[in-house]
């Protein structure tokens, strides 16, 4: 994680010296946030999981250029040779200890995280690695003699022979820009816009920049603020990593138009990240970096790795030093677009392999338990979970089939397969006709639903989008139901903010039993369905739901300094937890905003937001990225 915080700045090398224009310096930035972002989950690994940042770039052009936004792209992607003398093997070093471990970034809802195009890949990539797996780090130059490949599943302590990798970017701006439907921030409507959603949107900008405002004032480099003490909290979960706020918040700002507040997170990130270690092509170290996570016997990675040494290690609390689905299973959509923007199909080829362990593995019931043992390739335990340590394995084999233009058909068929096992054996409907998601431990049903798995009802939608006739009305009928008990669970609490979990047992339902269940720490799995809900059906409901929650996280979770979770839903007096959590700005406030946004603004034809909000772009000629492996 240390170097992806480094990533942007490198002394001596400043980027003005590149001559690259600020949209161009945006998508590099937005590359690197994603795979710290990834890096960041392993944060919110027990209470949450994560998504990512995407990238955007500044828009240039007239209403209605679908290239406008995109405006400079060519030179940001197309960086000149590193300086005479330099040595590409080597990555800039951050601050912190060399030998900081990493881990892989919990289920998105174990934390949280989601990236732009770039950002994904390689925050995914670290993800699997490190901290928030896309942060291992591991020798570049262990490679074999040229031409060598070794089996994906081969190797259990050193890193295996790599394949070259390092290999200059080489955007193709016309190609990218021809395949986009729509403008990155939209056409503006003008005197045609419904000013409600206008005023809406403007106070989730003034929410943002609050929240901003304070994070500088008080925590600026720190990974998150702390508003009722007003400093800042590291942690010790993002591999020495520094910065997450900051690099969470970097395409919510670009998004939402605030363009001093942009400036300010990339000015900092280019002094402290070294952001030029990306333009010399350092991402693509960087996943080569992960790549010694992947050597065990079965070439699933392991979710802990040492920065310096390369070595790699399970969780601790994970059953008999089994590695996680959800963080395993959050890899693809970040590696493959790794493997378009370099050129090497190695990091497809490592996620690719994953798929291929968990298609000859027998399922238990058709369902995919949480933990598997990276050396037998054998499940540890039956507990299969749609929320945390399961969650976004199950988000990202639609959203593959989705980023590929619907190519990637062993994808849908999984997804289509484990969707119909979840609606089987674990999809209930309680005595009061509230339809939710139990968990499984076993052959038992435990009646319980966390605010993790709440994200499962946009999931439901975006597939039934995309189903066949007969079940698209079945799988969306199915997908507002969830929402619809998501949104129970908000309004049956005094805030109307939703618990940590809700039980459906003993005569409750959608209601938090256990005082260890009561807290809510700013997360954004519901809202996330409600924007997900509204633009495919625009049912108008979901706007309404999603504005209750932004004036009950006012009420309720605003403070002098920035936001806080709070302790107890079923409270008017709330005590906070003292913790503004990045991901509030990376994902929270980014979806409500676009809830208010018109359809076009990151357009769903045109990206795919990863498990931390960060979107990555549709790949529609296999031609969007060209590179030559050297």
């Amino acid at each position: 994680m240390l170097l992806l915080r480094k990533l942007p700045g490198m002394p001596g090398w400043p980027p003005s010296a590149l001559g690259l224009r600020l949209p161009q310096k945006f998508l590099f930035l937005l590359f690197l946030s994603g795979l710290l972002t990834l890096c960041f989950g392993a944060l919110f690994l027990l209470p949450d999981s994560s998504r990512f940042k995407r990238l955007f770039l500044p828009r240039r052009g007239g209403a209605g250029d679908a290239g406008g936004d995109l405006d400079g792209l060519r030179s940001l992607t197309s960086p000149p040779p590193p300086p005479p003398g330099a040595d590409p093997g080597r990555r800039h070093a951050a601050p912190s200890p060399p030998n900081a471990a990493a881990a892989l970034p919990p289920p998105r809802r174990l934390r949280d995280p989601k990236l732009p195009p770039a950002q994904a890949a390689a925050v995914m990539e670290a993800a699997a690695a490190t901290s928030s797996r896309r942060e291992r780090l591991s020798p570049l130059h262990r490679q074999g003699p040229p031409g060598e490949k070794k089996a994906a599943g081969s190797g259990t302590g050193s890193a295996a022979p790599l394949r070259q990798t390092r290999a200059p970017f080489r955007f193709d701006y016309e190609v990218f820009r021809r395949s986009l439907r729509h403008p990155v921030l939209g056409r503006r409507k003008g005197g045609t816009e419904d000013p409600e959603n206008r005023v809406r949107r403007l106070k989730l900008k003034e929410m943002m920049k609050f929240a901003w405002d304070n994070y500088k004032q008080y925590a600026m480099g720190k990974n998150e603020l702390r508003p009722l003490t007003k400093n800042g909290h590291i942690g010790n979960m993002f591999g020495g990593l520094r910065g997450a706020t900051v690099v969470d918040a970097l395409d919510t700002l670009y998004i939402m138009e605030l363009q001093e507040e942009f400036q300010e997170a990339k000015d900092w990130v280019e002094k402290n990240f070294d952001l030029n270690v990306v333009f010399k092509s350092k991402a693509l170290e960087l996943g080569e970096k992960l790549l010694p996570a992947f050597n065990t016997p079965t070439g699933i990675p392991r979710g802990v790795i040492n920065l310096g040494s390369g070595m790699s290690w399970s969780w601790g609390w994970a059953s008999a030093g089994s590695s996680i689905l959800a963080e395993f299973g959050s890899l693809h959509l970040e590696f493959v677009h790794l493997s378009e923007l370099s050129g090497n199909p190695v990091y497809t080829e490592k996620v690719m392999n994953i798929r291929k362990v968990l298609n000859r593995i027998e399922k238990p019931q058709g369902l995919y338990p949480n933990f598997l043992s990276p050396v037998t390739g054998n499940w540890v335990q039956h507990h299969v979970s749609i929320g945390g340590l399961g969650d976004s394995f199950y988000e990202y084999l639609i959203k593959s089939w989705l980023m590929s233009d619907k190519k990637d058909a062993e994808a849908k068929t999984m997804y289509d397969n484990a969707l119909e096992a979840i609606e089987k054996h674990l999809v209930k409907k309680s005595a009061g006709g509230l339809t939710y998601i139990a968990e499984w431990r076993g052959g038992a049903l435990d009646h319980k639903m966390g605010h993790l798995a709440c994200f499962s009802g946009g999931m439901i939608a975006l597939g039934a989008e995309h189903a066949g006739e007969e079940q698209k009305q079945h799988y969306m009928d199915l997908a507002a139901e969830i929402t619809n008990t998501c949104h129970e669970s908000y309004i049956r609490s005094e805030t109307k903010l939703g618990p940590e979990a809700f039980r459906f047992d003993f005569g409750t339902e959608a209601m938090a039993t256990r005082l260890s269940d009561r807290y809510y720490i700013l997360r954004p799995e519901v809202v996330e369905s409600y924007m997900y809900m509204w633009r495919l059906t625009h049912n108008p409901k979901y706007r309404q739901w999603g504005w209750e929650a932004v004036q009950a996280l006012e009420k309720y979770c605003r403070v002098d300094a920035g936001f806080s979770g709070i302790r107890d839903v079923y409270t008017t007096n709330p005590s906070h937890d003292n913790m503004q959590q990045s991901f509030f700005l990376a994902e929270t406030l980014k979806y409500l905003y676009l809830l208010f946004c018109e359809d076009d603004v990151l357009s769903l034809e045109d990206w795919v937001f990863n498990t931390e909000a960060h979107p990555l772009p549709v790949n529609r000629t296999d031609l969007i990225l060209k590179t030559s492996v050297q």
